[in-house]
């Protein structure tokens, strides 16, 4: 029971606690919706940020249909909550590119061998998403027919999300895989130098639930593109995720990106630095992802990738990329696939929890949760991102956008 002096307090108390759950529940909304404490971001519409990244490409002499093409793999990154990949390299990755000259805006797509079931493309130093999104379509057409496809690509340029190819697969009832080669930031097991790229292999399958089966992650522990986020923010890298020169952790996020360009730093394979932790596994994969990346298309590779050439002068990259798609119907049926993958996947969600977790994840979950929480929102954007689409807007005189951020 309380005392007359606690009932007098009471109100008091209540008032306290009130306010603390409004300023928590402020803080969970900022998070959710890409607001930082320290780092201010605010949400964009998809409408507006779709037909401003479209208008942007156009601005630098991408067809309107590529640059429509282009805008869905980049914002896709967004809408799975992958960042690295997202808006968030509008800027550096493809624009100052197409700036530079190292990258066409015009992709000539050009099959240079072809038979049933596979084929060679040479992508020109095209735009990469371009590139990608036919050949993908390529090896769907072939795979309905035959039951495989695959497809191989040399000089072309970053891609985006592997996941959105794959995704293309599964949306068509087939498995898809895909792999690309990247520049040189990943050292072989007991190296320094960073010879092998980030080179992520992906994997679709489509499933009786809501949403398919999707693994797609690089074959280092971090990427490039998760640095230059950590940097835009101000965050250090993990420790252990980045080796220098000297064989010794690093972790100053801005410091890292300039050493991976000068050689002073390379990314460690997934696994980590060194055997104690089987970093030769991610090492492996790498490689697999590097050899099926160049040797079947007869494409660059390792060093070759840099971007730099012999006189330090920037040049195009020469990417390799390639497409994998399987027609269950080939083998017991789509149905039958789908409700052993859904069975697999809930199985492994309903196994035994660790203390202190209360739910298991399979890939592909979280992506598709964090869509359900944006699709009637926007993207977050980072305040250096504002930043950078403001310029943008304002060089270009696109003075029909007014983002929700200059209020």
């Amino acid at each position: 029971m309380l005392g007359d002096e606690e009932k007098k307090r009471l109100p008091f108390f209540c008032g306290v606690a009130f306010y603390f759950y409004q300023y928590i529940s402020l803080v969970i909304l900022q998070i959710r919706g890409g607001l930082s404490m320290g780092n201010k971001t605010n949400i964009v519409d998809w409408p507006t940020i779709t037909n401003f990244v479209v208008d942007v490409f156009k601005a630098y002499g991408v067809p309107e249909e590529d640059a429509k093409i282009c805008a869905d793999v980049l914002l896709e990154a967004d809408k799975r909550g992958i960042e690295s990949h997202g808006v968030n390299r509008f800027k550096p990755i493809y624009l100052d590119r197409i700036k530079a000259g190292i990258q066409n805006p015009v992709t000539n797509f050009e099959i240079v061998k072809e038979t049933p079931t596979t084929a060679v493309v040479d992508g020109h130093d095209g735009m990469g998403q371009v590139i990608s999104y036919h050949s993908m379509n390529l090896a769907i057409k072939k795979a309905k027919q035959y039951g495989m496809g695959m497809v191989a690509v040399r000089n072309s340029t970053h891609y985006g999300i592997a996941g959105y190819y794959v995704t293309m697969a599964t949306q068509a009832g087939l498995i898809g895989i895909t792999g690309t080669n990247a520049r040189p930031s990943v050292a072989p097991t007991f190296g320094v130098e960073n010879m092998l790229g980030t080179n992520p292999l992906t994997f679709g399958f489509p499933t009786d639930e809501e949403f398919p089966f999707v693994l797609d992650c690089a074959t280092s522990i971090i990427q490039r593109g998760r640095i230059e986020y950590y940097a835009r923010i101000g965050k250090p890298t993990p420790a252990g995720t980045v080796i220098g020169r000297d064989g010794k952790p690093k972790t100053d996020s801005a410091q890292i990106l300039k050493d991976l360009v000068s050689g002073d730093a390379a990314l460690a394979p997934l696994g980590g630095i060194g055997e104690e932790l089987a970093g030769y596994k991610g090492y492996g994969y790498a490689t697999v992802v590097e050899i099926l990346s160049a040797a079947l298309q007869q494409g660059s590779f390792l060093r070759a990738l840099s971007g730099i050439g012999p006189n330090r002068e920037l040049v195009p990259y020469r990417l390799g990329h390639f497409f994998i798609a399987i027609d269950p119907e080939a083998f017991m049926g789509l149905d039958a696939f789908k409700k052993t993958c859904g069975d697999i996947l809930r199985e492994l969600r309903n196994s035994a929890k660790a203390p202190g977790h209360d739910r298991i994840y399979t890939a592909g979950e979280k992506e598709y949760l964090v869509w359900q929480e944006r699709k009637n929102s926007g993207v977050p954007i980072n305040e250096s991102v504002q930043k950078e689409l403001i310029k943008i807007r304002d060089e270009l005189g696109l003075t029909q956008y007014r983002f929700p951020f200059e209020d």
